[in-house]
């Protein structure tokens, strides 16, 4: 018996399981079975039954003995190829710099402490691609302290590749809380994660106009925002050796006493925003006219108060509808909790002037209100009334805000200066990655003042690796692939996704049909491609060697591997 293939004119060939007999002095053929609807493998066992050849399942030969997760520290180390980074972090290989480029993986895909990242990387082929499977907790705390030793040095790579001479660059604060209380660098101070009564410690980012970052700075936790601006104006001059640059900060960080010290030096200049305070000044003195906004939403003035300054006022209506609808919830809420207090005081739990005066004051502070209201507080209770004064003086300035910039109209276009200005959601998109969605840089659980910034430092090279996965993957992510848009569209104007990035977010598939990712889900989607160790089926253990059989990507996971070689530095 034989099988034969017979092609067919308009269909797929015939399978056909045939045998040969004699008939006479001639050898004829029949057909015994029609294998058309067999698959092709299906078909091949049988062909190979019929010479002779002993066929046994596949797990009778072989087992396997291990399967460690591979395709997602797969991905990330074709990153780290596209971007040098090894080189980065130490031009001469060594067991530190290992160490170091596996604690970046690691906080990229399993975000924990060091003795949880060396029990958790076990589970994938991390540590053997780096040589570092014996290492443990001491080892990359050593390997830490190498670290922060090759920061300044790591920084200036950065600088040399991502800032040019006479370019903006982007500088914000934020903070992180501890979990103990014995570090140097723990103290209270202004906690933006709405932790209070939680240590801290501050660090700043300066990035370059996309939100690349490129070096980080540790304060502590009670050191206000402006004290940490020149010290970045030092290293970028000094330490980075970039004579002429633009630097954008907040109101906040960049104040008119940083801005006389800017003045002094050569080559920089900077964008941000003026205060509340100093817009109303504005606006009495009639230099800022609101009426202007009626026909459009900014114009550029100038003031004496602000010698050589451009002033970009600017109106988003949108923004303007949010705080008054913020605010009226606000005055509410105050006004609830006073009837509150009311009760307490008509019932005899709080009583004399003095009690009922601290009282109503906690009241009034918890929603930050008391500047709109009016209180007449008395033995036996209180009276309180909005001053509508105050109130309408603030809604007028609802929306409005003001660009203040010492670069001339040649350099950066009035648009443009506004545009720059609102980069600085770039720097916020990083604190969100370093400290909720991909990194998880808290709890800080070191308390030594230079693990501490190292452990900060590690958490921005690891940022440095994800902003470029993020930008490479954006077409097959829930992100906008037309970035061009953010450089036409009107400064003012909200911003908004594209039709193409809608239709994601709303059908939650490709066009090809297979779902859209986030950065996460993708990564998790790659850990499923596994690396299995196999070895013979009842082989002695130590007397044979095994082989690794790694998973076939699927066609999601290929367009991922490819996607990944567009990375450029």
């Amino acid at each position: 018996m034989h099988i034969d293939i017979v092609p067919n004119r308009n269909s797929a060939p015939a399978v056909l399981l045939r045998e040969s007999f004699r008939e006479g002095t001639k050898v004829r053929k029949r057909t015994l079975a029609n294998l058309s609807a067999l698959s092709a493998e299906q078909v091949d066992a049988i062909r190979r039954a019929l010479k002779g050849e002993k066929l046994v399942p596949v797990a009778e030969l072989f087992e396997i003995v291990r399967s460690q997760h591979h395709g997602h520290v797969q991905a990330v180390r074709a990153a780290m190829k596209q971007l040098a980074f090894e080189s980065l972090v130490a031009s001469r290989p060594s067991r530190e710099r290992d160490l170091i480029v596996a604690m970046v993986i690691a906080r990229i895909l399993e975000p924990a402490s060091k003795l949880a990242t060396t029990r958790w990387w076990h589970s994938t082929t991390l540590p053997e691609a780096f040589g570092v499977a014996e290492a443990d907790e001491d080892d990359l705390y050593v390997a830490l302290d190498w670290l922060i030793t090759r920061q300044e040095h790591i920084e200036k790579k950065l600088a040399a590749r991502h800032l040019s001479n006479g370019g903006l660059v982007l500088y914000d604060l934020t903070s992180s809380y501890f979990e103990g209380t014995k570090s140097p660098v723990a103290a209270l101070g202004y906690n933006r994660d709405g932790k209070s009564g939680k240590l801290q410690v501050n660090y700043g980012l300066l990035t370059d106009p996309r939100g690349r970052p490129v070096a980080v700075s540790v304060f502590q936790g009670n050191t206000g925002d402006p004290k940490t601006f020149m010290p970045q104006v030092e290293k970028l001059q000094k330490t980075f050796g970039i004579e002429q640059l633009v630097l954008v900060g907040d109101r906040g960080m960049i104040s008119q006493k940083q801005i006389n010290e800017l003045k002094k030096r050569d080559g920089m200049d900077w964008i941000t925003a003026l205060r509340t305070g100093a817009i109303r000044k504005l606006v009495d003195g009639g230099h800022i006219q609101l009426g202007l906004f009626d026909e459009r939403n900014l114009f550029e003035i100038t003031h004496p108060d602000f010698p050589g300054e451009r002033l970009v006022a600017c109106r988003n209506p949108q923004l303007a509808r949010l705080r008054a609808n913020k605010r009226q919830s606000l005055l509410q809420a105050t006004a609830k909790e006073l009837e509150k207090v009311r009760g307490m005081i008509s019932r005899g739990k709080i009583k004399g002037k003095d009690a009922i005066g601290v009282r109503v004051g906690k009241t009034i502070d918890k929603y930050k209100m008391s500047k709109h209201m009016v209180l007449d507080i008395r033995d036996d209770g209180f009276d309180f009334h909005l001053d509508d004064d105050k109130v309408s003086a603030e809604a007028a300035l609802d929306g409005i805000y003001v660009v203040r910039t010492s670069v001339s109209a040649q350099r950066l276009p009035t648009d443009d200066v506004v545009r720059s200005y609102k980069m600085l959601s770039q720097v916020e998109r990083a604190f969100r990655s370093f400290k909720t969605i991909d990194l998880e840089v808290r709890p800080i659980r070191h308390r030594l003042e230079d693990r501490v910034k190292a452990h900060i430092f590690l958490c921005m090279l690891a940022h440095y690796v994800v902003w470029h996965m993020i930008e490479s993957w954006r077409e097959i992510l829930f992100c906008d692939e037309d970035q061009q848009a953010k450089e036409t569209r009107h400064p003012v104007a909200p911003a908004k996704r594209s039709e193409a990035a809608l239709d994601k977010v709303h059908s939650k598939v490709l066009d090809d049909g297979t779902p859209v990712h986030s950065f996460q889900t993708l990564l998790k989607d790659l850990s499923s491609i596994v690396s299995n160790t196999c070895r013979r089926q009842g082989a002695s253990v130590t007397a044979e060697p095994t082989f690794n059989l790694v998973t076939t990507p699927s066609s999601t996971q290929q367009r991922a591997y490819d996607l990944l070689k567009s990375i450029q530095l």
